[in-house]
């Protein structure tokens, strides 16, 4: 077979490649630069824990020192904290101003985002308060649980991690200055043609554009890409100096001093390693330059704001003007082209990252490939499509609610005219996006996918609901080590997971042929596609001797009571899109 064609050498490209790698597909990704980035200090990403957790999977390095996890979380309102959350597996402390009331949260009115096909994001739909629960990770009121702490890192950064982990691949081979400039594709493959100094044919069983908001494999496959632009604006600048938050991130709205220029009132502070802040300004709708002696100003004046004395010793470092785009490509898959990252959506407003959903896309879309790829003639296109399907109703639900939140966070009329401690359930709204939490910012779930299994006698509920990303428990690996349950996740295999209480402290050897450990390692031999039996201690809300079926990466597919082979085994056919019995081959 012929490699994957990813074209396109950014975050989201870079982490397809090493996606396919580790499921042994090949890949050349053709880069139209010269194989470095920019140092650019001011174009920084924001990564949540499943994000963070899979690009530390595929480089084999911790991202710690590379960026910084926030040590917590500050919302101000003029000169009043209105929420300080603190992370490190402390429960965060709300410390509510004013009415006390807490804020509405979400979902007035039937709920916001709801996705249409494959895919939802958390707390969409209903009508309750949509501030969910601490095992959620909801941001709410007195003594709600920070979650996980978000990871802040500079983009060239991370680019230049996943760069020294390809050259280390074998199964990866980057082409720089390659720019694309032609796609034709047959029953049997894509035939990719680049211009330039090293242009030349290429030719690749899938080709995938991770090639950005301009995309030339989306302009050459005819799909459009509509929605809005300048949702949102920004002045953005990096520095070095002293805040009085070490460690933590700011989300300031209505500063009390002057300001001069154009102002929405409203600043975001978030550290960077040694010492380096990241500082936007949102800008008010408009087209206003944003000059040097203006941004210069801003710096100073909001510095000498925060620390209530003269302006603190500072060096400026990088600037910019980040403008966010809402947009939605109508199709992600073309034949055997695909759409991923910015080339498929754009999105950013409320404090949203676009790249937490492109390395999502690279999770769905790898293991579709992979399966595809070692099975040419298994039919694997009802598969294929579900990565459309599942992550474009995400995206899309994401959107949704982003665009209906915007009016209602951003005017000053809507819902603040006749809800009581409305302002407070904006700050609600605006730190679930930044913590990638809530409908805003949480993991989607694939509840109503194309490949959900069938509901089932033996089916069981457990606290992660089929579709949604599974908890990262301790489990027993096949060779007796104890692993985390997420880095065994995206080597092609499905995952079952056998709850045992008792067996952490009994040698592998013990257990594996005792009780019902026999006939599940049996069932689990005989399904249609490659999985690996593991055993935990303990899954949040499953009893004993509950199996899971879980996808390469990391959806829940089913919880079933005890050892069911015929109902695991169209569990599996399900979650492969395969409803008839099929062999695997490598």
């Amino acid at each position: 077979m012929d490699p994957v064609i990813i074209v396109g050498a950014g975050p989201v490209g870079l982490t397809l490649a090493l996606a396919l790698a580790r499921q042994e597909v090949p890949s050349v990704v053709l880069d139209d630069g010269p194989g470095k980035d920019e140092s650019r200090l001011a174009r920084t990403a924001v990564l949540r824990e499943d994000t963070t957790a899979l690009v530390e999977r595929l480089t084999g390095a911790p991202l710690d020192g590379a960026g910084v996890h926030w040590t917590g979380w500050r919302s101000m309102r003029r000169r009043q904290v209105v929420r300080h959350l603190v992370f490190d597996g402390a429960a965060g402390e709300a410390l509510d101003g004013g009415d006390g009331s807490g804020g509405y949260g979400l979902g007035v009115g039937g709920g916001y985002g709801l996705g249409a096909g494959g895919g939802s994001v958390p707390g969409a739909g209903g009508a309750g308060t949509g501030r969910g629960s601490a095992a959620e990770g909801a941001v709410g009121p007195e003594g709600a649980d920070a979650g996980p702490a978000p990871l802040h890192i500079a983009q060239h950064v991370l680019t230049g991690l996943l760069r020294a982990a390809l050259a280390r691949e074998p199964l990866v081979k980057v082409a720089v200055e390659s720019r694309l400039d032609g796609v034709e594709q047959d029953s049997s493959g894509v035939t990719a043609h680049t211009r330039g100094p090293k242009g030349t044919w290429w030719r690749g069983s899938y080709l995938v554009g991770c090639d950005g908001p301009r995309s030339t494999v989306r302009k050459l496959q005819d799909i459009r890409f509509p929605g809005r632009t300048a949702v949102e604006r920004y002045a953005v600048a990096a520095l070095r100096t002293e805040l009085p938050w070490d460690g933590e991130a700011l989300l300031h709205r209505l500063p009390p001093w002057r300001t001069s220029g154009p102002s929405a009132g409203e600043v975001t502070a978030r550290p960077l390693p040694e010492g380096v802040w990241r500082l936007d300004w949102l800008l008010p709708p408009g087209k206003d330059l944003v000059t040097p002696e203006l941004l210069v100003g801003r710096v100073r004046e909001t510095l000498t704001g925060w620390t209530g004395n003269a302006t603190p010793a500072y060096e400026l470092l990088d600037t910019g003007v980040h403008t966010v785009h809402h947009r939605l490509a109508r199709r992600w898959r073309a034949g055997r082209v695909f759409l991923a990252g910015d080339s498929a959506h754009l999105l950013g407003a409320l404090g949203t990252q676009g790249l937490d959903e492109g390395l999502r896309d690279t999770d769905n879309l790898a293991w579709k490939l992979a399966a595809a790829w070692h099975q040419p003639q298994g039919g694997r296109d009802a598969l294929l499509d579900s990565y459309q399907e599942e992550r474009r109703a995400v995206v899309s639900a994401r959107l949704r609610a982003a665009d209906q939140m915007l009016p209602v966070v951003r005017g000053g009329r809507g819902l603040r005219s006749y809800v009581p401690g409305s302002a407070r359930g904006h700050d609600t709204l605006l730190a679930e996006g930044h913590l990638g939490q809530g409908p805003l910012g949480g993991p989607g779930t694939y509840a109503d996918s194309p490949l959900a299994a069938p509901e089932e006698e033996a089916t069981v509920p457990v606290a992660t609901p089929p579709g949604a990303p599974v908890a990262d428990v301790t489990v027993t690996a096949e060779d007796g080590t104890f692993v985390r349950l997420r880095d065994r996740l995206g080597r092609g295999a499905l995952l079952v997971v056998l709850v045992a209480p008792g067996t952490g402290v009994w040698a592998r050897r013990h257990w594996m042929s005792a009780g019902i450990m026999p006939r599940l390692a049996a069932a689990v031999t005989a399904l249609p596609h490659p999985a690996e039996l593991l055993v935990t201690e303990g899954y949040p809300g499953a009893a004993p001797h509950t199996v899971l079926l879980i996808r390469p990466d990391g959806h829940l597919v089913t919880a079933q009571a005890g050892v069911h082979p015929a109902a695991l085994y169209t569990a599996t056919a399900a979650a492969l899109a395969a409803r008839e019995p099929t062999a695997h081959t490598s």
